[in-house]
């Protein structure tokens, strides 16, 4: 009797939408989207395709399902306790998205794809309300609102997903820095009158952090945002 109730619970545990979501960002953090099908996941849960389909609709629905998971487990995660300012907490929830698309990859893709189907899709109004509070707290008026939170959003989707792209591009196990030293060789290369600014940053690009320039720009338009709506009171 033991054994069947045990049984019957690992069943109820695969069979539950969070469960399978969970297995799908595995699936998706070791193949990618192309790693992510019915078949494997059924396999991962040792369950059949019917009930796997009685909680997502078709792959489209559990990769936005996944998505969301994702993005929402990253703002949720932070320094203990409220952020001591209104640019404390824009930095932290940009760098808990860039480290949540660095830790999984396809993130970058499937942001892009939900942000291209409308506002209406679930994560982009959850990333902009996180920023957008901040953006409040700052004392930007309404008027000035929308088009502060989107700037930030669009750098810390851009940068992060830039960032991503950048690492399956350079493949699994490459030495970043032999990357961009060949990188910069290039960039030296360049026609001196054509490409005068990318050969003056050139040695910059062989030694920058990718983490430094995201929190850089994120400075960057915190300042303009300071000088555009400066608070009044």
């Amino acid at each position: 009797m033991a054994s069947r109730a045990r049984t019957s619970e690992r069943r109820a545990e695969a069979l539950s939408r969070e469960r399978i979501i969970g297995a799908a960002v595995e699936l998706l953090d070791a193949a990618g989207e192309g790693g992510l099908t019915f078949r494997a996941l059924t396999e991962r849960l040792a369950t059949g395709p019917g009930a796997i389909y009685w909680h997502v609709a078709n792959k489209s629905d559990l990769l936005d399902a996944a998505t969301d998971t994702v993005v929402a487990a990253a703002l949720a995660e932070g320094p203990a306790g409220p952020p001591k300012s209104p640019q404390e907490g824009i930095r932290a929830i940009a760098l808990g998205l860039f480290d949540a698309i660095d830790a999984h990859p396809w993130l970058a893709t499937q942001l892009a794809v939900q942000l291209s189907r409308g506002p209406s899709r679930p994560v982009a109004p959850r990333i902009l309300e996180s920023i957008g509070r901040q953006v409040s707290a700052l004392g930007v008026p309404v008027s000035g609102r929308f088009t502060a939170a989107s700037a930030l959003m669009h750098h810390i989707l851009g940068a992060a997903g830039q960032n991503a792209v950048n690492g399956l591009a350079a493949g699994p196990g490459a030495d970043r820095a032999e990357v961009l030293d060949a990188a910069s060789r290039a960039w030296k290369e360049l026609d001196p009158d054509a490409y005068p600014f990318i050969r003056s940053v050139a040695d910059r690009m062989r030694v920058h952090d990718d983490r430094e320039e995201f929190l850089a720009g994120i400075t960057l338009i915190l300042a303009g945002i300071a000088a555009v709506y400066p608070r009044t009171g």
